[in-house]
């Protein structure tokens, strides 16, 4: 499964940005699906995950509130909507995907990861 990660970019503070996660994976429903982010000199933190059904959605205490994740499974693609964006969100986004997965917050539970895309937020 190739995983490819795309919409980071460059935003003032309290902007909004999109990410999303192209997956090739034939049976993609079947996977679920996290975000997770590294700031330089940071370690790698989750983000935020969907069940591979969808039905259940997870997120850090730090973007509660803010962010949003879901997918379109006719798409194979997972989004995380992010809203009133912080400078402490400053990190490179990466998506992973875990077949029949409940959603995890460890990284090392899935089983794919693609590469990041930066996420700059200033002040």
């Amino acid at each position: 499964v190739q995983l490819q990660a795309s919409g980071g970019g460059l935003v003032q503070a309290g902007g909004s940005l999109r990410l999303s996660c192209a997956a090739s994976a034939r049976t993609f429903s079947n996977y679920a699906m996290g975000w997770f982010r590294q700031a330089p000199g940071k370690e790698r933190e989750f983000v935020a995950a969907i069940s591979w059904g969808g039905g259940r959605t997870y997120y850090a205490d730090s973007v509660k509130g803010r962010f949003t994740i879901s997918r379109d499974n006719a798409k194979n693609t997972v989004y995380l909507q992010m809203n009133s964006l912080k400078p402490e969100d400053t990190a490179v986004y990466y998506c992973a995907a875990d077949h029949f997965g409940g959603g995890s917050r460890y990284m090392n539970h899935y089983d794919y990861r693609g590469q990041g895309t930066q996420v700059t937020v200033s002040s």
